[in-house]
This record gives structure tokens, C-alpha cells and sequence, in this order.
């Protein structure tokens, strides 16, 4: 495969769960398209559960770093950054492990790390030249993270309820919540418009150096 010819602009979108971290990067993808935007997600990078009984997976904490399989995900980003596809994993929320199928994921000029921990890790973060922290009220992020869970995991209110106070609330102010100083933007009020307006003009200059000559 032929390599590209420029150093991918990589931008980590980082913040809460339901806190439109999402949003923000599908805006930079609709904007410009695959061919211009690779998006890695995060979630996709949970660890490998296959060893692990249904019943032992639903009670693992997913909301701390090491429920993340980081050798992989930085191996990845690499590779996207030397031109190369990657095999990007697929997770299935609903059985709390891996799926048997992978995403192939192509080199692009600007490449978007999505997740809840995108600013966590040295290493990604050496490799990013743009890290953006989503910044939503707590309650706004409870409330979206219900109805999502709800309506794509085939969760409980009561199991939702739990996890949000067992891991999610004191996983996010201790390790995800203290990421926000690495960020060199912040989002006030999550995915508000002027913002994300601000990057894809970012991003589309980004583009437009990358196919000069």
C-alpha cells in the first residue's frame, strides 16, 4: 500500500458519558466525509471478555482506564498514522464483550480519537496535534446516558441507576474530569454550535494544506 505523503491531523475528542462527544464528531465527519475523516471510537477498545462468564462481564467497571485495552488502540493510531488500514474491533454492549467482526478503518488526513478517555494516555496524546474536552452539566449527561442505554443496550432503569452511582459519577471525578487540563479546548455546554463551527473550520483548513501540492 502506497503511504501517505503527510502527517495525519489528529484530533482527540475527549469527556463524560452523554456528554456529545459524539455529536461532535459526527459533525467533523459529515462535514468533510470518510474519505477526509477517520474516526476512531474508543468504546470499540474495551478489553477482550471472551474468559469472563455474561454474568461476571455485566459487573466489571467500564468507566476506569484499565477496563481499556491501550497497547491496541495506540498500535492502531500508529498504523493510521504511517497510511496503513487498521482492523478497529467492534463491541457489542448488549453481551459486554467483543463482537467477531472488526471495522476497517483507512488512513485519512485528519483522524478523530472519540472517547471517554482520549486525553488520558501519554502516548495518544503525544500523537495528537488537536485534544478538545466535551464539558456538559452532570445531570444533562445522566439523563442522555439513560435513554441511550435503555433503547440500545436493552438496559433497566435500576441497572443504569446503579452503575451510575457504583462506577460512573466516581469514575468520572477521578480520572476522566482531571483530563480536561490536558485539553487545548474546552466545550461549555456540550456540543453547542459556535464551537463545533470553530473546529470543522479548523479541520478544513487542515484539509485543504494537506492536498497543496
Amino acid at each position: 500500500m502506497q503511504k501517505i505523503s503527510y502527517q495525519p491531523f489528529i484530533i482527540g475528542v475527549a469527556g463524560g458519558s452523554g456528554s456529545g462527544k459524539s455529536t461532535v464528531s459526527q459533525r467533523v465527519l459529515s462535514s468533510f466525509g470518510t474519505e477526509m475523516v477517520s474516526v476512531v471510537m474508543q468504546d470499540d477498545y474495551y478489553c477482550d471478555q471472551t474468559h469472563l462468564t455474561p454474568e461476571v462481564r455485566r459487573q466489571q467497571n467500564y468507566d476506569h482506564p484499565q477496563a481499556f485495552d491501550w497497547p491496541l488502540l495506540v498500535q492502531h493510531v500508529q498504523a493510521l498514522r504511517s497510511g496503513d488500514t487498521i482492523a478497529m474491533p467492534e463491541y457489542d454492549f448488549t453481551i459486554d464483550n467483543r463482537s467477531n467482526r472488526t471495522i476497517p478503518v483507512k488512513p485519512a488526513p485528519v483522524i478523530v480519537i472519540e472517547g471517554l478517555f482520549a486525553l488520558y494516555d501519554a502516548d495518544l496524546r503525544d500523537m495528537m496535534s488537536l485534544k478538545i474536552f466535551v464539558d456538559t452539566a452532570s445531570d444533562i449527561r445522566f439523563i442522555r446516558r439513560m435513554q441511550r442505554d435503555i433503547t440500545e443496550r436493552g438496559r433497566t432503569v435500576e441497572s443504569v441507576v446503579g452503575q451510575y452511582l457504583d462506577t460512573v459519577r466516581p469514575m468520572h471525578k477521578q480520572f476522566i474530569e482531571p483530563t480536561k487540563r490536558h485539553a487545548d479546548i474546552i466545550i461549555p455546554h456540550g456540543a453547542n454550535g459556535p464551537a463545533v463551527d470553530m473546529i470543522t473550520t479548523k479541520v478544513a483548513s487542515i484539509i485543504g494544506q494537506s492536498q497543496q501540492p
